[in-house]
């Protein structure tokens, strides 16, 4: 038999949106398509969760599930529901990174609201409602994630910083930019997308997933079909079953298409 997806899993950043956020007609027509098709779709981001409703209110609905923070948090999108969270003591990590760079910005999440931080960052960078605090008292709970930006950086420089700091008991991921992703050990897109696919008695071989980070890599690989997209870095691009065309050129509507009947 030809294998079909019975879910669809989209990252959003570089994926689903550009790096100016906008939607592409032909983007949001092939998604909507397989849709109308009766095949799930479900966000699955490195954003909060009030970025996954930027990109659904851009799609123009509102049902299901969602896998935002990398996987630390699922959620019902309609209402607004937590429904897994995992969470982890950052305090080491954040203190450590602040050690090395006293200069870097950090944001820790507040699930379904937005961000306490300890200075403001480059607008339009976090999404939700904003926080001042004191990082402290921040980390001070266990967290969900936390972000660490370190804007007048070199990302290849940051990220080398990074990798010598021995960052033992969490995941990160290093952004396109100077950009820092603490999240629990073991925690995932691929983690959240099992909470979704086990909901629905599904499985991984079900899921086609795309996407076009380092933070994507865990979910290409578990996925039964795992697309990158054309701009995804070699480390993506490694453990994907296909490449498809970049961001600019609506790479993830080609992707879909094969799928629409």
């Amino acid at each position: 038999m030809t294998w079909r997806p019975k879910l669809v899993a989209l990252d959003v950043d570089g994926t689903i949106v550009d790096h100016r956020n906008e939607l592409s007609p032909a983007v949001k027509e092939a998604i909507l398509g397989l849709r109308e098709q009766g095949v799930p779709v479900v966000i699955a981001t490195g954003r909060a969760v009030p970025g996954v409703y930027d990109v659904l209110d851009k799609l123009g609905f509102r049902e299901g599930l969602g896998v935002a923070s990398n996987g630390s948090v699922v959620f019902d999108v309609d209402p607004f529901e937590v429904v897994h969270t995992t969470t982890f003591d950052a305090r080491e990590a954040v203190k450590r990174v602040l050690e090395r760079v006293p200069e870097a910005l950090v944001a820790v999440e507040e699930v379904g609201i937005g961000y306490r931080v300890n200075r403001a960052f480059p607008k339009g960078e976090i999404t939700g409602k904003i926080i001042l605090d004191e990082v402290d008292r921040m980390v001070s709970q266990p967290v969900t994630r936390v972000v660490v930006r370190a804007p007048d950086h070199d990302r290849d420089e940051f990220s080398k910083l990074v990798e010598d700091l021995g960052l033992d008991g969490t995941n990160y991921y290093i952004g396109y930019t100077a950009w820092l992703d603490l999240a629990p050990e073991g925690v995932s897109k691929a983690s959240g997308l099992d909470v979704v696919s086990r909901s629905m008695g599904l499985t991984a071989a079900d899921v086609l997933a795309v996407g076009d980070g380092s933070n994507d890599v865990e979910m290409i690989r578990w996925a039964g079909r795992g697309v990158a997209m054309g701009q995804a870095p070699d480390e993506l691009i490694a453990v994907a079953d296909h490449v498809t065309g970049p961001v600019e050129a609506d790479g993830l509507a080609e992707e879909l298409s094969r799928w629409l009947d």
